[in-house]
């Protein structure tokens, strides 16, 4: 069976059980996760987060990018979020390789020039997740009032490390 039937199959069967269409659009902890899009990751069961408590945000990196600090401003100011939680994690493949690697590989894959393109790369993991703390709490569009916590979750132990 194909990778989307499976899914789609799955969705069938979660559908015959579904008895959570009533919850209100704003998300029931008032808190918004910023987390890398790595499969390993699974923010909903690390975080103990059911459907309707948190908005989850997913990235290359977890990288507090402008579509990602967009998606935070419309949580906070149009749907009450109170908390930001950002969390990067080890082992990420953000650590392997530069801007100028995937530009490089990207002219020799396909002819374009992706010299325009940022990928938010990073070479120290601990320094990424100060850095895209500070970047959520410098937006002149988030609340100073928000609470911005950064964290590593450890893909080996399950654990996550406050930075």
């Amino acid at each position: 069976m194909a990778q989307l039937d499976q899914m789609l199959y799955a969705n069938r069967t979660f559908a015959e059980g579904f008895d959570r269409g009533d919850l209100p659009m704003p998300p029931a902890r008032s808190v918004a996760v910023l987390a890398c899009m790595d499969a390993r990751l699974h923010p909903e069961k690390f975080l103990g987060l059911e459907i309707g408590d948190a908005h989850v945000i997913r990235n290359a990196g977890g990288r507090a990018s402008d579509d990602a600090i967009r998606s935070l401003i419309i949580s906070s100011r149009l749907l009450g979020t109170r908390e930001f939680v950002v969390v990067h994690h080890t082992d990420c493949g953000m650590l392997t390789f530069s801007n100028d690697d995937l530009r490089g590989k990207l002219a020799a894959d396909t002819g374009g020039d992706a010299s325009g393109i940022d990928f938010l790369p990073f070479s120290d993991l601990e320094q990424s997740v100060r850095d895209d703390v500070a970047l959520i709490k410098a937006s002149p569009f988030i609340d100073p009032d928000i609470t911005v916590t950064g964290f590593v979750y450890d893909v080996k132990t399950g654990k996550l490390n406050a930075v």
